[in-house]
């Protein structure tokens, strides 16, 4: 899906409304890609984008020119041989004036590279006043983010009919990764996760050699991208049949995550989300054992604003899209996680996930 001009010029002026460009700043370096396509369109690897009170420029080497004059609407381009000697040049400027950039985005190497030429008192950090930028989704986001959870859940679902013992972790992980591509997915939103028997017990498990098992629960974690945007989706099945502990500890799990799904709604803290969800599993003294957040922002990446968990006060608003993924991880045996990705709405939430969160019996 293509942006129009105006969504982009929308975008750059919320930057601008930011406090750091009322604080003094008189021009933002971004090196964040994320970030730069989301406020210019540009889709390629490499780049800095200079945005001023009044002006924005794109910063591209020779490889990038042709593929930036196609794609950008909102900046000029600028064509360096060298970056650090590019952004001095556009910035052309007395080097006293203060400027911000992405501290997160930028290797320490290069930060030095960059305040020999620019004076190292007069940068300014600001990476978390940035993090918030894209937690808010527009309807075009959100409609690429819906097309990437449905295009996952009709591969899922295909290929779910063909999980049985003798697999491998590996051979299922890759069948999956297969079938987002043949359907239209640009790629996988992250490395799709396949973890089997006691692999389960570790939350991010790397797909390897280990059999499918009967008996096994089966965790698959996974995601495509279109037109950039991600999707993600956890879901938990048993491979042959389940005895009646795995069947009660997925039935809480399964009521952690409805209950904290319930409680999304604009005006409601990150930090409720998460209490709401381990405070269900602690009812069955299962809360040691859910080791992570609750959740997490889903955009042009997969984790992003706002985080949901216990230490993050962020007040939801209508228009995010966060992920509800409670878990419950017993080391050495086995591992049952069920995720969501949800739309924020005024009064609720919004699914946008579509594979059943009951238990599959596979």
């Amino acid at each position: 899906m293509r942006f129009e001009r105006k969504d982009y010029q929308i975008r750059l002026s919320r930057l601008r409304s930011k406090r750091f460009f009322q604080g003094g700043v008189q021009a933002l370096l971004l090196f964040d890609l994320h970030n730069i396509r989301y406020l210019t369109g540009f889709t390629g690897s490499d780049g800095v984008l200079v945005v001023r009170p009044q002006a924005a420029t794109l910063l591209v080497d020779g490889r990038y020119v042709t593929q930036a004059q196609e794609e950008v609407q909102s900046a000029d381009i600028y064509c360096y041989q060298d970056k650090v000697d590019g952004i001095v040049a556009v910035l052309d400027r007395a080097v006293e004036d203060p400027v911000g950039f992405e501290a997160s985005a930028v290797s320490y190497d290069f930060y030095q590279k960059l305040a020999e030429r620019l004076r190292k008192e007069n940068l300014t950090p600001l990476s978390e006043e940035l993090y918030s930028l894209r937690a808010v989704k527009e309807d075009r986001e959100i409609s690429c983010i819906r097309r990437a959870a449905q295009l996952s859940a009709g591969v899922l679902e295909a290929v779910s009919r063909r999980i049985r013992p003798g697999m491998s972790e590996l051979d299922l992980a890759l069948e999956i990764d297969f079938g987002a591509k043949r359907a239209g997915a640009e790629r996988m939103a992250f490395e799709t996760i396949v973890a089997s028997g006691a692999n389960a017990a570790l939350p991010h498990a790397k797909p390897g050699r280990k059999i499918l098992e009967y008996g096994d629960l089966v965790v698959v974690d996974y995601g495509a991208v279109v037109d950039g945007y991600c999707s993600d989706e956890t879901c938990t099945f048993c491979l042959g049949s389940a005895d009646d502990r795995k069947r009660e500890i997925y039935s809480r799990v399964k009521e952690a995550h409805d209950r904290a799904l319930d409680e999304v709604r604009s005006g409601v803290t990150c930090s409720r989300i998460d209490h709401v969800a381990r405070a269900c599993l602690a009812q069955y003294g299962l809360d040691s054992y859910f080791t992570h957040g609750t959740g997490h922002g889903v955009g042009l990446e997969v984790h992003e604003a706002p985080r949901v968990s216990r230490n993050t006060d962020t007040v939801l608003s209508e228009g995010m899209i966060i992920t509800i993924e409670p878990g419950v991880y017993l080391p050495g045996q086995w591992g049952i996680r069920i995720e969501d990705t949800v739309l924020v709405r005024e009064d609720g939430a919004e699914v946008l996930t579509k594979m059943p969160k009951d238990l599959l019996v596979l």
